[in-house]
């Protein structure tokens, strides 16, 4: 049986284990789904990348300013955890984990899936919530541990993500900062409109 949990938590704790620059202010996960992503014979597909943003990356930003929260602004340093791209081992436990899982339809999503204000109440093509709830839960044990304090020194947001902040990352963001880490985040996410 696949532990996809336990495998994503190793994956990231690497790569988080080797990232020494102490200005970082936010973490990214990002869970995004494109249309043109193809793995294994379905489209619209779930990629899994970590990044951050330091404070000399928007020195000039306001604390609650999009610039410093809004992903579109940030550096862009990706590290692929699952990449059906480049069809990384990720994707493959992955896509064995959503088949042991009984998961179908991989990518499709429901073009009813908004209210009579236009305002998208989906959870994104199938496999996508799965796995946002899966890295959000991944995130919340390194918060619960106190693996982020211990390292830097001080609590750093873990953001959970797409490109569009929809209410399930916003809900996947609050499961992943039980201590309050991403109280700023909300905050200026709220002045932005966006919650």
């Amino acid at each position: 049986m696949i532990d996809i949990e336990k495998y994503l938590y190793e994956q990231v704790k690497s790569i988080l284990s080797d990232w020494d620059d102490q200005s970082i202010y936010a973490i990214s996960f990002c869970v995004e789904s494109n249309e043109a992503k193809e793995y294994g014979g379905y489209s619209n597909v779930t990629d899994f990348v970590i990044s951050y943003n330091t404070e000399a990356d928007c020195e000039e930003a306001d604390e609650l300013s999009e610039e410093r929260w809004n992903y579109a602004f940030w550096r862009q340093n990706e590290h692929p955890i699952i990449d059906t791209y480049e069809k990384n081992q990720g994707a493959q436990i992955l896509f064995e984990w959503y088949k042991e899982n009984g998961i179908k339809n991989i990518g499709y999503e429901d073009e009813n899936c908004y209210d009579a204000d236009f305002k998208y109440i989906g959870k994104g093509p199938v496999g996508h919530y799965e796995l946002l709830t899966i890295v959000s839960n991944v995130a919340r044990s390194l918060q619960e541990e106190l693996f982020l304090k211990n390292k830097f020194g001080k609590s750093i947001p873990i953001i959970v993500h797409g490109l569009e902040y929809a209410w399930y990352d916003i809900q996947a963001t609050r499961n992943a900062n039980p201590n309050g880490e991403a109280d700023l985040f909300f905050k200026a996410m709220s002045k932005l409109g966006m919650v």
